[in-house]
């Protein structure tokens, strides 16, 4: 945690993935970040993973640093109550529906300062996910060997819609104190993947070929990259990215005649071209597969630390919390204790890191309500017999 963001805030209205990670980045460099819920959680309050209790460790940790508001949504003093918070606020993180009571035009009549990004699915309002964007771009159709496609795991348009949410969010302000103008900025799921693709030359490639890329399993395209397995059985990665890693590469394998051979055979050399190294990858990796699957992963990794080369054995996810040096000796971590779960485990922080500050621990999740009567007397100056009045006609949620 930093506080880079201390005079800012925001409110957040949202649900899954994309809109609270935009959020969550706001809140982890010291925005105030007031996630407004419908009473009881949204949607994806109890998404999984959970614990035995059914509390989410998937919403817990997407909504570190932020305080809670909750009211009754599908009520019309409980949507009035979140416009009028948007409105005194003035700036609003959401993936609510562009048309709905959280429009931004209609917030606007009451802020035409107001600063809106909203995640959506296609930019016509349509819904969709990350799974099923992902699809519509075409990269189920590149992974594994094919010809089945294979859907990613990781809910990576998610991830980069809110990471440019944020980012577009800081930017529309920049803007709003040269201008004194308000704006929307609308981040469809569909546009960023498909912009992504293009931004790597996916589109220009499929366009200038006619055809498809080919299926390559766990080759690296356009590099000399892919999985290897030890004499003991570890798989592991090995990626060449420079031509010093690749005459290192050689050495440290005792490989320069064999590869001294078959460039005489192929009439090329391998040692500054990556696409070279790519289009004769099938008389490579043979050569490599004889070379590392004759070593223990101990003698190949101390090999490859000495001769800087990027690589890595495969692992499982408790694999990875439990190494060292990526979670309990990695600074953007911090043990967490207080979290509505009732779990301790080590929690991240900004992942960004500034040496010429001191970081602070990461700050736990809230529980649904908890600063609801907080908000509603800071934000909107409401007394506290309407707060109660609120509280009790089932409006306004608090945390129990």
């Amino acid at each position: 945690m930093y506080n880079l963001l201390g005079d800012l805030s925001i409110i957040e209205a949202s649900s899954f993935v994309a809109s609270p990670t935009a959020g969550l980045y706001c809140a982890q460099f010291g925005a105030e970040v007031i996630r407004v819920d419908q009473i009881g959680g949204g949607p994806d309050y109890r998404r999984w993973p959970v614990t035995n209790s059914n509390d989410s460790l998937y919403w817990e940790n997407l909504n570190r640093a932020k305080k809670s508001v909750a009211f009754d949504l599908s009520r019309p003093e409980g949507r009035e109550l979140l416009q009028a918070l948007v409105r005194a606020t003035g700036q609003l993180i959401t993936n609510f529906p562009a048309e709905g009571f959280l429009g931004h035009e209609l917030l606007a009549t009451g802020r035409p300062d107001l600063v809106t990004v909203r995640i959506m699915g296609w930019s016509d309002g349509a819904p969709a996910l990350d799974y099923t964007v992902n699809n519509a771009v075409g990269y189920p159709m590149l992974t594994g060997e094919g010809p089945e496609p294979v859907n990613h795991v990781l809910p990576a348009w998610d991830l980069l819609s809110g990471a440019y949410a944020a980012f577009a969010m800081l930017a529309a302000i920049r803007r709003r104190e040269q201008t004194g103008e308000g704006s929307e900025v609308r981040i469809p799921l569909s546009d960023l993947a498909i912009g992504t693709v293009a931004n790597l030359g996916g589109i220009a490639e499929v366009l200038y070929s006619s055809a498809n890329r080919p299926r390559l399993g766990n080759t690296v395209y356009g590099l000399f990259g892919r999985d290897f397995v030890t004499k003991d059985g570890v798989r592991t990665m090995v990626v060449v990215v420079t031509p010093r890693q690749w005459s290192n590469l050689l050495t440290a394998l005792d490989l320069e005649a064999d590869i001294a051979v078959l460039e005489v055979a192929t009439g090329v050399s391998f040692a500054t071209d990556d696409g070279l190294r790519y289009m004769h990858r099938d008389a490579l990796y043979p050569l490599f597969e004889r070379a590392i699957g004759a070593r223990e992963h101990a003698e190949l990794a101390a090999k490859l630390d000495a001769a800087g080369i990027v690589y890595s054995a495969y692992r499982t996810m408790l694999d990875a919390a439990r190494d060292d040096r990526l979670v309990a000796n990695n600074p953007i971590f911090s043990q967490s204790d207080s979290n509505p779960s009732g779990c301790t485990y080590p929690a991240a922080g900004s992942i960004g890191t500034i040496p010429q500050m001191s970081r602070s621990d990461a700050r736990s999740a809230p529980r649904n309500g908890e600063h609801s009567e907080e908000i509603l007397s800071g934000r909107l100056g409401l007394p506290s017999a309407e707060i109660a009045r609120l509280i009790d006609s089932g409006i306004v949620g608090t945390a129990t």
